[in-house]
This record gives structure tokens, C-alpha cells and sequence, in this order.
């Protein structure tokens, strides 16, 4: 492969990295944007592929992003082609929000000893996908989304309780301080009337849970040099981020949190392993994606929703807001 043919793949990564620090230096997390926007008051959502079904990971980040910068407010994206088979057209003029897919092919090639062995390569390539709010000559259907997503009729806060125990983790409410034990796998909580309102609570019950996670009998994500490794702290702090803020989306949560003494000592953390590994944010990422996703698939109506999920006759939309908490990091155990 000549130099020129691998540059576009090292320029995703780096590119996208270089946003998301940018905003970082401004003192922004730019995947909390949708939570604060005027034009994303109740309407936030994952963002949705033309069929209904979610984005998921470090593409949810990439839309959030730049639906907030460009000010859309519809969820729905799909491609140019995509565009074009619905019976619409991109206007003239408009440009597309780039997203990535990744994923592996198998190349064989010799080992030391001499011996073929087949080694999996990951690649990332990326494609441009518009906003609905783009597009003219879409069906009626879009347009009715565009104006006003459907809301779930479950109350968010109800939904989130049970949702919770759906999980099966232990929770413990006591004390000011909120964080996940790996030593005796439960998640301790301050009580509820201690948060600004239920969404704070929920919100900071979605990081903790995402850290619940990492036990091995779950998705196993290593935590054994979290209290002795800065670096792998932020790392996983990053991941119970995103994890939350994936999470609230899902939830339709979406609480207005106070300012943390330690969002600056966070933010520089992030900056740091994002300055050494331009992949790190993408890693995250996917990691959150699948802590989220796990959570969901204890969730009993999980496999019905999977038998449903071809019929893009219901398409769902989990309108609603979102965010997350910060943990506190003179904990012994991830927050």
C-alpha cells in the first residue's frame, strides 16, 4: 500500500481528535453540547439512521457535534444515495457530516518461524451522511420527525428505575460520594434528595453503571491499574462518560448538573491521553458503546425489540435529553 493510499485513515483519526481537543481546550465536552442547546431543549436523541435504527459509538459523537454546530434539529441522517431512493434530494449547495465505519479484514502473511498465519487488520474508512433537514422531497413521515420527534409514554424517571433493576446491580444509597466498588461489585449512591432533581440523579446512576460493567464476567474491561496509572484512570473515566452520556440519550434524561470542583482536572486528564493517542477517543468510544449495550441487553424486552428491529414500518424515536456526572477523583475506586 503506497504512503498516499494509508494517509486518508491516519487523517480520520487525527482529524477527528483534533475537534474534540479543540473543544476541550475551551473548557467544552463536546459530547454534553446536545444537553445545553436551546435548539435540543426535549428533543435530544441518538442520532438515527434514515431507517430508524441508531448510530452507535464514536459516530453518535461525530452527529451530536455537528448537528449543534449547524444547528439541526432533527435526529435522522442517511446518505446521499440513500437521499435518492426515498424519492429526495440534498440541496444544492449543502455539504455532509462526515461518520466512519470500522472493521477488520484478514490478510495472511509469515511468521518469525517461517509459518503462514492469517492476522486481522482494522480499518477505518470515512463516508458523509445528511441531515434531514438537508434533504427536500422526502417522504411525509420524515417531515413530521423533523418537526417534532415521537416521546416515549413511559415517564423518563420510571423508565430509568426500572431500567436499573433490570440490570440486577447492587446499589447502595449512603454518604456524598458516588462510585462503583470492583472489591464488593456494588455501586454506592448519595441519597436522592441530596441531588438537584431526579435527572441529576439518573445521570450520575448512568456513569457509575457504566463502570459496573467492566467486571470480567460482564464486557471485562481491565481495571486493575485504575488507582495506580493516571493515565488509565482518564481513560476510563472518558469511557463512563460516554457510557453516561450514550446512556441519558437512550433514557431521555437529561439534568441540569452543578459545576464539579474537579471538571478542570478531568478535562486536562482527557486532554493528556488524547494529545499521546489520537485513536483514544475512538477506543472509548467503542468501549462505551458496548457497556451501553450490555446494559440494554439485560433489560427483559431486549430480545423482542431484537426480532423487531427489521420492521422499519415503526420507526422509533427516543426523543428526550441527556447528560452525565463527573465522578470524584480522590476516590480509591472508579467513580
Amino acid at each position: 500500500m503506497s504512503r498516499k493510499e494509508k494517509s486518508p485513515r491516519v487523517d480520520i483519526y487525527a482529524r477527528i481528535t483534533d475537534r474534540i481537543v479543540a473543544e476541550l481546550e475551551k473548557g467544552v465536552r463536546p459530547w454534553t453540547q446536545p444537553w445545553h442547546s436551546n435548539n435540543a431543549v426535549g428533543r435530544v436523541t441518538r442520532p438515527l439512521r434514515h431507517n430508524g435504527l441508531p448510530y452507535s459509538g464514536m459516530n453518535v459523537l461525530l452527529l451530536w457535534s455537528e448537528a449543534i454546530a449547524r444547528g439541526f434539529t432533527s435526529p435522522i441522517w442517511m446518505t446521499f444515495k440513500q437521499a435518492l431512493e426515498l424519492g429526495g434530494a440534498v440541496r444544492k449547495g449543502e455539504t455532509g457530516s462526515m461518520v466512519v465505519f470500522a472493521s477488520r479484514f484478514t490478510r495472511t502473511e509469515a511468521d518469525a518461524a517461517g509459518q503462514e498465519v492469517d492476522r486481522e487488520i482494522p480499518f477505518l474508512k470515512a463516508y458523509f451522511v445528511f441531515n434531514i433537514a438537508q434533504i427536500d422531497g422526502l417522504p411525509d413521515y420524515y417531515c413530521e420527525h423533523n418537526a417534532e420527534p415521537m416521546r416515549d409514554p413511559v415517564p423518563r424517571i420510571e423508565r430509568a428505575d426500572r431500567f436499573f433493576a433490570n440490570t440486577g446491580a447492587v446499589i447502595r444509597h449512603g454518604g456524598d460520594s458516588a462510585y462503583f466498588s470492583p472489591a464488593t461489585d456494588h455501586i454506592q449512591m448519595p441519597p436522592l434528595q441530596t441531588f438537584r432533581d431526579a435527572e441529576a440523579y439518573v445521570a450520575t446512576l448512568s456513569h457509575e453503571a457504566t463502570h459496573w460493567t467492566s467486571a470480567p464476567r460482564r464486557v471485562n474491561r481491565d481495571l486493575s491499574r485504575y488507582g495506580k496509572d493516571r493515565s488509565e484512570r482518564a481513560r476510563e473515566e472518558l469511557i463512563a462518560e460516554l457510557g453516561s452520556c450514550f446512556l441519558c440519550a437512550d433514557l431521555g434524561i437529561a439534568p441540569e448538573l452543578e459545576p464539579r470542583p474537579d471538571h478542570a482536572s478531568y478535562l486536562d486528564s482527557w486532554l493528556r491521553v488524547l494529545a499521546d493517542d489520537k485513536r483514544a477517543i475512538f477506543s472509548a468510544a467503542a468501549h462505551a458503546q458496548r457497556a451501553v449495550a450490555f446494559l440494554h441487553s439485560l433489560q427483559p424486552a431486549a430480545s423482542d425489540e431484537r426480532e423487531a428491529a427489521p420492521d422499519c414500518s415503526k420507526h422509533r424515536l427516543l426523543a428526550g435529553r441527556g447528560s452525565l456526572a463527573l465522578p470524584d477523583p480522590s476516590a480509591s475506586t472508579p467513580a
